[in-house]
């Protein structure tokens, strides 16, 4: 049954296409290989150019755009190229006549040299691997003193019939050097030893990348670690808000640098920690065993890199729990803060409060003046009407007409003075002292 590509996932053929995307190159001993990462910081296209730069010179086609992997036989030596996230790979193999393998006469040499000067400033790996067959070495061998003069050596038998030997420095023309011996290894294995050769040092050196970020991040760490402490001694001194809201402001400036710092250097830290699992996996795959009297890259690696790589990620931890530190601090003064406003509302209500409650008693010694005021003007204006009606003729005794007419003008007036004050009150208002009519204070209600 042919499945037909519509009966297929979007995604499947790119899938199954990833699984077999950076294959191993068939390298048989001996062999000259030169291998270039290059680490384009920030610049993803330049290795596409770099590519197209590179086959240009030698007249071929260039792959398609957002290719991964590239693969050429230009005759006298072959050209791998492969792309990862950060940085592309060169590696340039060229089959040796038999004889004893040297780096006098590197792979790399085939590649034009306006083009390697193209690279200036972005090479992160450079190295010359020979591969040969023999017997197996150990450290006195003369051979591997010549090759290998600089001491730490590092050596190890690997697979099920291949050596390795290395001292990881690099050498004054700026590679560093492997020696791969066959010794017996199976078809196949000598390109499959080359590439995770290659891919330890190149991973290496990506892993440690973060080590420079980590060293100055532990001195701006310190100056942090050092102004937060003060600002916790200025918290426990604080009794003035203004003083307060200033070290608020700076404390917020001081949050802001930790998550800066933390965002900048986060990928960094968690990229080198990936790195750095790689570069594990593929020393196991070695399935290193000893050489007497030298160390194996299992252990020169947990000797170097892991105090290195242990480092990074104390940094980042140590980076984490400042952020958390400044950031716990400064929710802590924004409440100190919070609680400092809250005491002045409630010490201006209260201040209302008791403006309210004279205000009360106020209205209450105008509403008495106001009763006396209205009767006296209540009665003086009766009396005069009684004395008018007594020069017309009507007899009425005016003085006890009065004396009858004021508790009935009294109480007049201070009913009146009541019902204009529900009424006032029912429609939401409060009382406030203004002019009354008569030149005397009264009370009314205002919204």
């Amino acid at each position: 049954m042919n499945l037909a590509n519509t009966l297929n996932h979007p995604l499947r053929l790119a899938l199954a296409s990833e699984i077999h995307s950076r294959p191993f190159m068939v390298i048989d001993a001996p062999a000259r290989i030169s291998h270039l990462a290059v680490h384009w910081d920030g610049q993803p296209e330049r290795h596409d150019e770099l590519l197209e730069s590179l086959c240009n010179r030698f007249g071929i086609a260039p792959p398609k755009s957002g290719a991964q992997h590239f693969f050429h036989d230009v005759g006298h030596f072959r050209i791998k190229w492969e792309r990862h996230s950060e940085f592309s790979t060169f590696t340039f193999v060229e089959p040796e006549p038999l004889g004893d393998a040297d780096f006098d006469q590197p792979a790399i040499r085939h590649v034009p040299a306006d083009w390697l000067e193209s690279l200036d400033g972005a090479v992160i790996v450079a190295s010359h691997i020979h591969t040969e067959r023999g017997e197996p070495l150990d450290i006195a061998d003369e051979r591997l003193q010549a090759l290998l003069p600089k001491s730490p050596r590092v050596g190890s038998r690997v697979l099920s019939g291949g050596e390795i030997w290395t001292d990881f420095q690099v050498g004054p023309d700026g590679f560093s050097r492997f020696l791969i011996r066959d010794t017996g290894l199976r078809e196949a294995q000598m390109g499959r030893l080359v590439q995770r050769i290659c891919e330890i040092e190149t991973y290496l050196m990506m892993a440690l990348l973060a080590l420079p970020l980590a060293r100055q991040c532990n001195a701006r760490l310190d100056r942090i670690e050092e102004d937060l402490g003060g600002f916790g001694a200025q918290m426990r001194a604080l009794d003035i808000d203004a003083d307060a809201e200033e070290l608020l402001r700076e404390i917020s400036n001081l949050d802001g640098q930790t998550r800066a710092m933390s965002l900048s250097t986060g990928y960094r830290f968690s990229a080198s920690q990936a790195y750095y699992h790689i570069v594990q996996a593929r020393i196991g795959e070695l399935r290193e065993r000893r050489i007497e009297g030298v160390p194996t890259i299992g252990e020169f690696m947990e000797r170097r890199l892991a105090p290195a790589m242990d480092t990074c990620m104390s940094v980042a931890e140590r980076q984490e729990a400042l952020a958390s530190n400044v950031s716990r601090a400064n929710d802590m003064l924004r409440t100190r803060v919070s609680l400092a406003q809250e005491r002045q509302n409630q010490n201006v209500l209260e201040s209302l409060s008791r403006n309210a409650r004279l205000q009360l008693k106020l209205q209450q010694a105008v509403e008495g003046l106001s009763v006396v005021a209205l009767s006296y003007y209540g009665i003086g204006l009766a009396s005069y009407a009684l004395k008018a009606l007594n020069g017309w003729g009507i007899d009425i005794p005016v003085d006890r007409a009065v004396g009858l007419a004021l508790p009935l003008v009294a109480g007049v007036a201070w009913f009146g003075l009541r019902r204009m004050h529900e009424r006032l009150h029912q429609g939401g208002k409060r009382p406030v002292p203004v002019p009354s009519p008569l030149g005397r204070l009264a009370v009314i209600e205002r919204r």
